[in-house]
Parts: C-alpha cells; structure tokens; sequence
C-alpha cells in the first residue's frame, strides 16, 4: 500500500486522486495522506511577503522524510528547484494546458483593450511573473493580490473583488469549473510565457525507497521531462524560488528541435527572449545569458 502525501485544496486532491487512479491503472493499491502546508495556513499575506520558499511543498516533504508517506504529489510548478537532501522527484506526469487564463467579469469587459478588460480595472494575482508580465502589457491595471484556491477566487471575483483574475488552464479544466458569467481570454504560452513546469505534476520519493521509484517510473512520461528539464534550469541558473518574476516555456517538435521562450522583469525591464535549438545541450545557459 502506498501512502499519498496532499495538500486537501480541492485541486491537490485532484492530483492525489489521478495520482491514485494511474497507480491502480498498474495494478498497486494506495491511500491518501492530508498534510496542511504554510501555504494553506497563512492567507492573509501575498506570496512575496511569506519567508523562504516552498510554501505549498515544505510540510509534505519533511513527512516523506520522516516516512509517514511514501510519495508526495505537487504541482511541479510549486517545487523549488533544489531538492531537499534524501529526496528525488522520481518521475514527471503528461503535461495538461500550460496556458495562462485571464477571468474577466462580464461587467468590467473593454473589447478594445489588450486582454480585453476595462482601463484601471482591479486585477487579482499574487504570482510576481503574473503582475510583471501583465503590466507589461497593461500599465493601468491596478494589481491586487488574491489567496485561497480556485473556486474561493472565483467566488471572490463573481462578488466583486476583483475586476479580472489569472487562473492556471490546468487547474481549471482539471476542477471542470464552470465559467460561463465570465469571459475567458486564454494567453498564448509564447506572449504571456507560463510558469516553468506549469501543467505537470510531479511525483516526489525518498531517493532510497527504491520499490517506491520502481513502481512510479512506470508512470514517467520522459517526453515531458526533455522540455520541463529546460524551463527548471533556466529557473535555478536564474537563481529564483516560485516568486522570481520569470516565465519560461518549452516545446519539442516532431523532428526533436527544441523552441524555448522566456520572460523575466530584471530591475525595470521586462526581458523576452526566444530560442530554437537541435539539442537541448546548453540551452538554459543560453537563455539566461540572454535574459541577463
């Protein structure tokens, strides 16, 4: 029997639950583990005020360590790129919409505004490359943060709150959240460039729990790690937890060519950059270098 750490957001049950149904799908039975993380438990503050980094992966991993559960789901998004000493993510899930999603009252609509909301409308996110990368685009939004899951934030836009709200693709269709008193503007990954890894889940074990490992690698998808390999280390090179006001998003083609595309807000300015290559050798490093 294998015990599933989770956060118990109606989204990280999502995960557990599909985490649960693919482990059946090879034959091994498993249960689910609920552990309350900072990220949970302080919603009053934004993102970029919360000490360290891991806010929502913290408490999992030190029960995976302490061997309470044998493998903790996360949003790989959420995972800080340096692993905690003992731990391994031992493998990596299909790779849902990456997108970005712009949730927009029907009341606060401007058809002739980039993104299509009103002049100084009320924009709700506490992601630093969200807020970054839309006043980029939109100067006059004024930015506010927002906290709790999914629906709570939809409920706190239909009240009023907020004008706009950014919701991840992924986390949307995984929750099949109606949205139809709203207008839903989906942000092409290459314009608005998505978190690193966004729209993969990653599946995190003891690196000495090798029956664990075994049982997860038969879950890998290898394809989807060739290109979130690149966004983490474009991620790490840079220096930056979750907060780092950096976007990047990678594909890989049908002859294999690797196309890369990266965003980040170094002092005032707002970095693009663009990048096709045959191998992925080198890469990262060519991305940040020119970033930097």
């Amino acid at each position: 029997m294998i015990k599933i750490g989770t956060r118990g957001s109606k989204l990280a049950l999502w995960q557990a639950e599909f985490t649960r149904t693919e482990l059946a799908r090879i034959g091994v039975e498993s249960e689910l583990v609920i552990i309350k993380t900072q990220g949970d438990m302080i919603q009053h503050l934004g993102f970029d005020k919360m000490e360290g980094k891991g806010f929502f992966t913290k408490e999992i991993e030190d029960a995976l360590l302490r061997g309470e559960v044998d493998v903790a789901v996360h949003s790989m998004k959420d995972l800080p790129t340096e692993q905690p000493e003992g731990l391994v993510i031992t493998a990596v899930s299909y790779r849902d919409n990456p997108a970005d999603l712009l949730i927009v009252r029907k009341e606060a609509i401007d058809k002739t505004k980039v993104f299509r909301f009103k002049e100084n409308a009320i924009v709700g996110t506490s992601a630093a490359r969200r807020k970054a990368q839309l006043l980029d685009y939109r100067p006059d939004a004024v930015l506010k943060d927002i906290r709790g899951n999914v629906p709570t934030r939809l409920e706190k836009l239909r009240t009023g709150d907020f004008d706009a709200i950014f919701l991840a693709a992924a986390g949307v269709s995984r929750l099949d959240l109606p949205l139809d008193d709203f207008e839903v503007i989906e942000l092409h990954p290459t314009e608005f460039v998505p978190a690193p890894a966004q729209g993969v889940l990653a599946w995190q074990t003891n690196r000495d729990d090798l029956a664990t490992r075994r049982v997860f690698k038969q879950l890998h998808h290898t394809e989807i790690s060739a290109v979130t390999n690149i966004e983490r280390r474009v991620l790490q090179l840079m220096e930056g937890g979750c907060q780092l006001p950096l976007g990047v998003h990678c594909t890989r083609d049908e002859n294999g060519n690797y196309h890369v595309y990266a965003a980040c807000l170094l002092g005032d300015e707002m970095k693009r950059t663009h990048l096709s290559s045959s191998t992925n050798t080198g890469v990262a490093e060519k991305i940040v270098g020119r970033l930097r």
